[in-house]
């Protein structure tokens, strides 16, 4: 598993509200970092963080551990200590925006991109490592070594098993299915949907109200309003980025009647349109002090 994928792996029923203070600075620094190059202050940093409930001491011992993992480089930019994003952090952050921030299904007509893998037995770690990415990737298992996903154009699993070093081990396939039975059918197999559908309720659960308060009162105007939803995106957010690795993105004529992915989704693309800006604003302004 990669660094930044560690840092996006799913963390059960805690929410961002609990998140570990890596995750969340993974989130900043995929949100704010990226238009200026990569690199934040230290201070900048610690300051962002306190506004999640995370202290400095916290903020810098996690610093480190994403240091170590390749993810964040120390770097001084005109006096000022700070770190900037790994080469191979930003490529992870790049292929991640597709996928975190995609509103649309795959449909039938897109067919599925089958991945055919053969690891030798003196490589087994090869293999772990190979199963775990597809996994994150959204594939589920049709047999040992045949792995499938809804065929999206967006797809960037080549991409990623390249940059792995895993490309000679698989092969790609864009496929459809001919027969036999209704793929309907299989799709429990296939994918742990009883988990997704959990996990997509715990998300609903804690941010229902949040969305509720602000489509009744609106974000706030003002520095404080900045502050706050600065706060309440990078939640948001950390806990939202886990789901679209575990989901599919089936087409929905294949979904159970009422899928609640789709009922997350709409209320994480609501959330977003309503705190994404005033929370930018409010972290322009922190570094320009």
């Amino acid at each position: 598993m990669t660094a930044v994928a560690e840092a996006n792996e799913p963390g059960g029923e805690a929410t961002a509200r609990s998140a570990r203070p890596r995750h969340l600075i993974v989130t900043v620094y995929g949100l704010y970092a990226r238009a200026g190059g990569g690199w934040l202050s230290v201070a900048a940093l610690i300051r962002l963080l306190a506004e999640l409930g995370v202290d400095e001491p916290a903020v810098r011992s996690a610093i480190s551990r994403l240091k170590r993992r390749g993810i964040l480089e120390a770097r001084r930019q005109e006096g000022s200590a700070g770190y900037q994003l790994s080469a191979e952090a930003l490529a992870i952050l790049r292929e991640g925006d597709a996928r975190i921030f995609r509103r649309r299904r795959a449909a039938l007509a897109d067919g599925w991109l089958l991945a055919v893998f053969s690891v030798p037995e003196a490589e087994r770690h090869r293999r772990h490592v190979l199963r775990s990415e597809l996994t994150r990737l959204g594939f589920g298992m049709v047999a040992p070594g045949v792995w499938i996903v809804p065929a999206h154009p967006d797809d960037a699993t080549a991409e990623t098993l390249r940059r792995l070093g895993l490309d000679s081990y698989a092969d790609l396939f864009h496929a459809d299915h001919l027969a036999f039975d209704d793929p309907a059918d299989k799709i429990r197999r296939w994918w742990n949907l009883d988990e997704l559908e959990r996990r997509y309720q715990a998300f609903i659960g804690a941010y229902e109200p949040v969305l509720a308060r602000l489509e009744h009162g609106g974000p706030h105007g003002g520095p404080r309003g900045g502050q706050e939803a600065f706060a309440q995106y990078v939640r948001v957010l950390t806990d939202w980025r886990q789901l679209p690795y575990l989901d599919p993105g089936l087409p929905a004529e294949l979904l159970p009647d009422r899928w609640i992915g789709i009922r997350a989704a709409e209320e994480f693309f609501a959330l977003r349109s309503m705190l994404e800006e005033p929370a930018r604003a409010y972290v322009a302004s922190i570094m320009a002090s």
